[in-house]
C-alpha cells in the first residue's frame, strides 16, 4: 500500500503500527524543526487554531503566527545565554479516538548545553497532544505541557 493510500484510510480504520510510526517520524521532525528554530515551518506542523500551553509562558499560543514568534523569541533568549536546547520525547503512547483524531502523551526531557559546558537535564515535561490528519499529515490542534517541577 503507497503512502497516498494508506492517508486515504481514516487513522482508525489503518494498521495501529503504521499510525504509531507515523506519529513517531511527526514527533521527530517537529521537536528537530523547533531545536533548529525553523519558526514558520514548526508553527506549520500545528493547525492554523492551534492552542500551546506550556508553564514557561504567561498564557497559552494561540494560532501559528504566535508559535513562530514564539520560537523566534526562544532563538534571541538561547543566542544572549549561549546555551542550546534539544527536546526528546519518549514513552509515547498513542490512542485512537473515535472522530478519527488522536491524542497522544509522553515524556519530554529538555537537555541544556552552555557554550562549552556539558549537556544535562534542564526539565522533565509531560506532554499531551491532540493531533488531527489535515491534507494528509497530522497536525496538533492542540498541545498541553507540564513540568515535574511545577507539580
Amino acid at each position: 500500500m503507497t503512502n497516498a493510500q494508506m492517508l486515504a484510510h481514516p487513522p482508525q480504520e489503518r494498521d495501529f503500527s503504521l499510525v504509531y510510526a507515523e506519529v513517531q517520524q511527526f514527533y521527530a521532525h517537529q521537536m528537530q524543526l523547533f531545536d533548529s528554530f525553523e519558526a514558520e515551518p514548526w508553527a506549520g506542523t500545528f493547525t492554523e487554531n492551534a492552542v500551546f500551553d506550556v508553564p514557561t509562558l504567561p498564557a497559552p499560543v494561540r494560532g501559528r503566527a504566535e508559535l513562530a514568534a514564539n520560537v523566534r523569541r526562544n532563538r534571541e533568549l538561547q543566542a544572549k545565554t549561549g546555551e542550546q536546547l534539544r527536546h526528546w520525547l519518549g514513552m509515547l503512547d498513542v490512542q485512537r479516538q473515535a472522530n478519527g483524531t488522536l491524542r497522544t502523551r509522553c515524556y519530554a526531557l529538555v537537555y541544556m548545553t552552555p557554550r562549552g559546558g556539558e549537556s544535562r537535564v534542564h526539565r522533565v515535561c509531560v506532554m499531551e497532544d491532540d493531533l488531527v490528519l489535515c491534507r494528509g499529515r497530522w497536525r496538533v490542534s492542540h498541545r498541553l505541557v507540564t513540568r515535574d517541577d511545577l507539580a
